[in-house]
């Protein structure tokens, strides 16, 4: 009787409209106006959380491949908004009415303007189908429809209550994830299609981000992380996904007869000076030392190991990942660098005071770790060394030492390299590889990795003589 009362509830609440793709009647509580103000008020909050890129240049011809898929899509008449965030994450997204966002992150690793098409076809296709608003319409059902039908069953509330709830919750939301997903592929390679694009390129460019992901995942392990992923990819790698290349197949049937347009040329000028990783707000890394100009901070991790610039850490690993060491900050510390660390470290451990490179600092010994505290510019530097056994923490025992007496305040010379890493094109010569172009590069241990990941040649392409590629400086 409880579970019909609900029923009831939620079919008096449920309001249809038709699905402009499907041309069925979906379960949506939103009119198209309530969604395209809903995503303008969404795109306010979005741009208070990320900035905008700053290149006109880049923002005006990622607009325009969007706005080219739009005019195909199942809603041309909706106004779209394309806008580059300013971040190293590997991201797009979209919300209802029409908002779509690209990162700077995502778009390093695309090679071509049927790429980028195929990221925004994506995107579109979760707007056309009105993923956002439908999956927006069932929770806010399913919120309802149990308040009000808490007032005829007050048991409602108890545990069996929201048992109920989590069941009719997850009855609704059921489908959301890799089914909106997969229909969001089909539909941007069906677009693709129409506006002289190849559909392929919607599994290409999900196979660069599966790369970039796995590879990812062997950083993060080594971090203590979770990995980085784009939304849109599945557990398995877009080679072996038969229902996605199904997906995009029959698009693929549709295409028109003359040659598609890949647009590599014009998607490698327009990407030429794109920031790479960090922009110079967190500091940046050259050739494992680093360097920030608004903490007026430098120094100089192994030569060996792994640095990753992350938004609330600096994280270096060993080569063989055994070792790490972490570089926090505190912004308002209290009492002498050893007050400080024996707060921090507690009585039982061997506390010296330092001074490195004329700044006051103390170092800190436990069994199983090393590290030490640096004051400078008002702030306290906390950087600790751990291992997974004692043996390998004595093993590099130096380096971390070293690293912490390498700190001090930037020069006039390193403030002038406190700038962003950029991509530039250039074109391959006889003779060239990834392995000798990363030896020059300031992306230290990984840098090889990045430059195949980059030129989707990830594991072991090469570059071939007069091609045009992509490297960071």
């Amino acid at each position: 009787m409880r579970i019909l009362i609900i029923s009831l509830v939620i079919s008096l609440l449920a309001g249809c409209a038709q699905n402009p793709v499907t041309g069925q009647n979906d379960f949506v509580m939103m009119s198209e106006g309530q969604e395209i103000a809903v995503g303008r008020q969404s795109d306010e909050q979005v741009k208070k959380q990320y900035k905008v890129y700053e290149s006109k240049a880049l923002q005006d011809y990622v607009n325009s491949v969007g706005q080219k898929i739009a005019k195909q899509s199942h809603r041309p008449g909706l106004q779209y908004h394309f806008t580059v965030l300013d971040t190293a994450d590997i991201n797009a997204f979209a919300l209802p009415g029409g908002y779509v966002y690209i990162t700077r992150g995502i778009m390093a690793y695309l090679n071509s303007e049927a790429e980028l098409a195929a990221v925004l076809g994506h995107e579109i296709g979760h707007v056309t189908a009105r993923h956002g608003v439908r999956q927006q319409s069932a929770a806010q059902a399913a919120n309802i429809g149990l308040t009000i039908a808490s007032i005829f069953v007050p048991e409602i509330n108890n545990n069996i209550g929201q048992n109920l709830s989590n069941i009719i919750g997850g009855a609704l939301l059921s489908g959301y994830g890799r089914e909106h997903e997969l229909e969001a592929d089909r539909l941007g390679a069906v677009y693709l299609s129409r506006t002289d694009y190849n559909p392929q390129a919607i599994i290409k460019v999900i196979g660069v981000l599966k790369n970039q992901e796995l590879k990812d995942a062997e950083l993060a392990k080594q971090e203590g992380r979770e990995p980085r992923r784009y939304h849109g990819l599945f557990a398995s790698h877009p080679d072996n996904d038969t229902r996605l290349h199904q997906a995009v197949g029959e698009a693929d049937k549709n295409a028109t007869a003359h040659a598609h347009f890949e647009g590599r040329g014009e998607f490698l000028a327009a990407s030429d000076g794109l920031v790479f990783n960090d922009n110079s707000e967190q500091g940046v890394v050259r050739n494992n030392r680093f360097y920030h100009g608004e903490l007026g901070i430098s120094l100089q991790f192994p030569e060996a190991w792994q640095v990753h610039n992350l938004s609330d850490s600096l994280v270096a690993v060993s080569p063989k990942g055994e070792a790490r060491l972490q570089m926090k900050m505190d912004q308002k510390p209290g009492g002498s660098p050893v007050e400080y660390a024996r707060r921090l470290a507690g009585y039982g451990a061997n506390i010296q005071p330092l001074e490195v490179n004329g700044l006051s600092a103390a170092l800190i010994d436990l069994p199983n770790s090393i590290g030490g505290v640096v004051y400078a510019n008002k702030r306290a530097f906390i950087l600790q060394g751990q291992a997974k056994t004692r043996p390998e923490l004595a093993a590099h025992r130096d380096e971390i030492i070293g690293t912490l007496r390498s700190f001090h305040t930037l020069t006039g010379a390193e403030r002038k390299l406190v700038k962003p890493l950029g991509i530039r094109v250039i074109t391959a010569r006889q003779g060239d590889t990834y392995a000798g172009l990363a030896r020059n590069s300031p992306l230290g241990q990984s840098a090889e990795s990045y430059l195949r990941l980059i030129n989707a040649s990830y594991p072991d392409g090469e570059p071939q003589p007069g091609q045009r590629i992509k490297i960071v400086e």
